[in-house]
């Protein structure tokens, strides 16, 4: 703790996001150590697997310390930040004239009308506007984390600090280099036993387990953080550069130039080495590691669930799409706005799923039933810059094309930040996927579970086609429909898949569904 819980310092702590999410990468921070702020303001903004959120402070008063870093993880109830209460500062400076012991902190603060005791507006799960519980005063053992030092409480004071006094601003170690060069002498040899034995903080435990996949001591790894701690750039600059090996080593007290065991080195160890032969060092130097965490984390254990729980079909279709460019040029010049095919065609999909509603539904695998849902949320997957997502259009089965264009529209525009509201990604019945936008004919596109189905469109391209006996250049395009089995079998799959490909081929033929 960067100061003492009795002057009335509170924790905000990474609150319960929901839908069963437990961390979060801190993207960045809205305020600096030193800094005042009231409740609700919001300091930190955060990425969770669903969507990216600012975070509002539940207190009022002084920022102490930051606990986190920007590009951390960091889990539900982990300590983000530490705020001195303005009531606690006060009675803490009123304490100091009075000719209080030097370095006493102020006694608990019963909420007054400041502080904790503010209502707050912007309510977070495990936070409200009830008296603070007692909280535990046992201090760390080392100090990791962004402080404003001793005498937080006292920060931007005009007294100018005397000599003996410490200056409030964090401590930064001077970084260590990962590989020092090897030494014979006998002063070398001391230090990096030294350095070996060293014990270094380690204030997370994901740095820790980071390190310990990886093989890595990181209590005896030289950290960069304040206060020496390591961090998590440290252990993954050290699986990068192979320090991984130089840890154990170290800690092992081997001599350099020597075997782990004594042995000599093998024949084809030797000839390797004298014909220049990069070692497997050296090779993994090229290689760059890349934590599957967050939107990632989460996108490949959805699809590699759902590769390995649903027994799914693929079928395809090649299409005309000559008419429905001639339609869409032709709406456009009678009504004077803008549409999309990508709208056009979720319309043809709503009148499909209508028709066949067997394709909107999901299996409750716990109940062992097919749920053949009421309502169509059309989900539409798109590629963000946080990586797959797939925004939902909730009660598309209720709209007409000019509603069904604005919403598509407004949710196509949104991929492009990646920034969706957690409702806006979640309750879709189906799932329509555009991958013609890549530049590619067609996909076995992996279904998105709970659903049963998913239609990918490819690119349209002049190609030759048959009318009317006679071979002409159209313009083409490819439909991949990819299906659960357990949910029907080929019949309905394929009329729904023939159906949007007619209304593909002739628009006006929708007229009858709608």
């Amino acid at each position: 703790m960067s100061a003492d819980l009795n002057t009335g310092t509170r924790e905000f702590i990474l609150p319960d996001l929901g839908e069963g999410l437990t961390e979060a990468e801190l993207i960045s921070w809205k305020v600096e150590i030193g800094d005042e702020v009231h409740v609700d303001q919001m300091v930190v903004e955060v990425e969770s697997a669903k969507s990216v959120v600012e975070l509002p402070c539940p207190y009022a008063g002084r920022i102490v310390s930051l606990h986190a870093n920007a590009g951390d993880t960091v889990s539900a109830g982990q300590p983000l930040l530490s705020v001195a209460e303005a009531s606690a500062e006060a009675s803490a400076e009123a304490g100091a004239e009075a000719g209080a012991e030097a370095g006493a902190g102020a006694g608990p603060v019963d909420g007054g009308e400041t502080g904790a005791g503010e209502s707050s507006g912007a309510n977070l799960i495990g936070y409200g506007t009830s008296e603070p519980k007692t909280r535990s005063t046992k201090k760390r053992s080392f100090g990791g984390k962004h402080t404003a030092g001793p005498g937080a409480a006292e920060f931007g004071a005009a007294s100018t600090p005397s000599p003996a006094e410490a200056p409030a601003v964090p401590t930064v170690t001077p970084d260590a280099p990962s590989q020092p060069p090897a030494e014979t002498s006998t002063s070398t040899d001391e230090s990096s036993t030294e350095a070996s034995e060293r014990v270094s903080p380690v204030s997370s435990p994901l740095v820790r387990k980071l390190a310990k996949d990886h093989g890595i001591s990181a209590k005896h790894m030289p950290g960069t953080g304040p206060g020496g701690v390591v961090t998590r750039a440290d252990v993954l600059a050290a699986i990068e550069s192979g320090t991984a090996a130089n840890v154990e080593a170290a800690s092992a007290h081997v001599p350099a130039g020597t075997s782990p065991a004594g042995e000599p080195q093998s024949t084809t160890q030797r000839s390797a080495t004298s014909v220049g032969a990069p070692s497997p060092v050296g090779r993994a130097d090229r290689d760059t590691r890349t934590p599957i965490t967050g939107l990632r984390k989460v996108v490949s254990e959805r699809l590699t669930k759902s590769r390995q729980e649903i027994p799914e079909a693929t079928i395809w279709l090649d299409v005309d799409a000559t008419e429905l460019l001639g339609t869409k040029r032709a709406l456009e010049a009678r009504t004077g706005e803008k549409y999309s095919l990508l709208s056009l065609v979720a319309r043809f999909v709503v009148a499909g799923l209508k028709k066949y509603p067997i394709i909107n539904s999901s299996i409750d695998t716990a109940a062992g039933e097919i749920v053949t849902h009421g309502d169509i949320n059309l989900g539409l997957a798109a590629q963000t810059p946080r990586g797959l997502m797939v925004p939902v259009v909730h009660g598309a089965g209720e709209m007409s094309l000019r509603q069904m264009r604005d919403s598509v529209s407004e949710t196509v525009g949104k991929a492009a930040s990646g920034k969706f509201d957690p409702s806006e990604l979640s309750g879709g019945t189906f799932t329509l996927n555009n991958y013609g936008v890549f530049g590619v004919d067609g996909s076995a596109p992996i279904i998105n579970l709970p659903e049963v189905a998913m239609l990918g469109l490819g690119r349209i391209k002049d190609r030759p086609w048959v009318v009317d006996g006679e071979l002409t250049v159209r313009k083409v395009m490819y439909l991949s429909f990819v299906f659960d089995h357990r949910a029907c079998d080929g019949q309905e799959p394929s009329e729904f898949l023939t159906f949007v490909a007619d209304c593909i081929e002739n628009p006006i033929s929708l007229l009858p569904e709608l």
